[in-house]
């Protein structure tokens, strides 16, 4: 007799699979198309988890609907290495988003942030030469300093010292407050001799595609983003991993069905 558990598996399956498909075109889409490399960096992750979730899909599928018990054993097991590695991520992100945060200034409506605040494995993956240059790239063609220059183009000096400028924005698109800079507009300051040691001060520059991209502040900056869509992610997986051990379990009573009707089969044929 077919089961409750086997149907379950088979729909959620079915529905799975049917979602690989735009995830793939997706990806293939951003290979093809993307305008930028940081676009394109994103195709081969997107396919391969496209691909990934068509073929988990399909061996549960076939697994369940043709009580076919290999093909579902090969689905619990890849099941449950997918559950341990999201409650291993779910751990690590907490750890690693547990430092950092940006200092409060006085009279300011924005809060300055500083690279050594934050966990030293997210900054040995951000601060490398090689890996740097890419996420520099990719913030200077999103336009991420020439729109904030647009938004608060029409502030005074009082004004702008109010606004609440997100983390990219203090970090990347204007100079450090300690650095005493005279303030033009939000992306143009003028340069006074200043006492501070801070190596922000010397790496800041008035061109659209300089700014503040080489400082440490922009790094933490990026960092605190990270930080705070680790922490988003890490309690989606919380969700998404008890969804997975339901499914699991659902799937372990479809294999056990499996197994009992080949049982009865043989038996029956012998």
């Amino acid at each position: 007799m077919f089961r409750l558990s086997n149907n379950l598996i088979g729909i959620l399956n079915f529905v799975t699979f049917l979602l690989s498909i735009p995830i793939i075109w997706a990806g293939a889409w951003l290979r093809n198309h993307g305008s930028s490399e940081c676009e394109r960096f994103l195709d081969t992750p997107v396919i391969v988890i496209g691909v990934f979730l068509m073929l988990v899909s399909i061996a549960g599928l076939v697994g369940a609907c043709c009580k076919n018990s290999l093909l579902l054993w090969i689905y619990l097991v890849v099941m449950f290495l997918l559950i341990v590695l999201l409650f291993c991520f779910t751990i690590f992100a907490f750890v690693v988003t547990n430092k950092g945060a940006g200092q409060v200034l006085s009279d300011r409506g924005y809060k300055e942030y500083k690279l050594g605040d934050y966990s030293n494995w997210l900054q040995k993956r951000v601060t490398g030469g090689k890996n740097w240059n890419k996420i520099r790239s990719c913030l200077i063609e999103g336009k991420v300093c020439s729109k904030f220059n647009e938004t608060y183009l029409s502030d005074s000096v009082e004004q702008f010292y109010t606004e609440r400028l997100n983390a990219l924005q203090s970090g990347c698109c204007k100079p450090s407050d300690e650095c005493g800079y005279t303030y033009v507009n939000p992306t143009t300051w003028t340069k006074t001799t200043t006492n501070s040691t801070n190596p922000d001060c010397a790496a800041w520059d008035n061109q659209p595609d300089v700014l503040c991209f080489n400082c440490n502040s922009c790094k933490a900056g990026l960092l605190d983003n990270l930080k705070r869509d680790w922490k988003r992610v890490a309690i989606v997986n919380i969700v998404f991993l008890v969804f997975l051990i339901i499914i699991y379990s659902v799937g372990c009573c479809a294999f056990r069905n499996n197994r009992r009707d080949n049982s009865y089969t043989t038996g029956w044929k012998a």
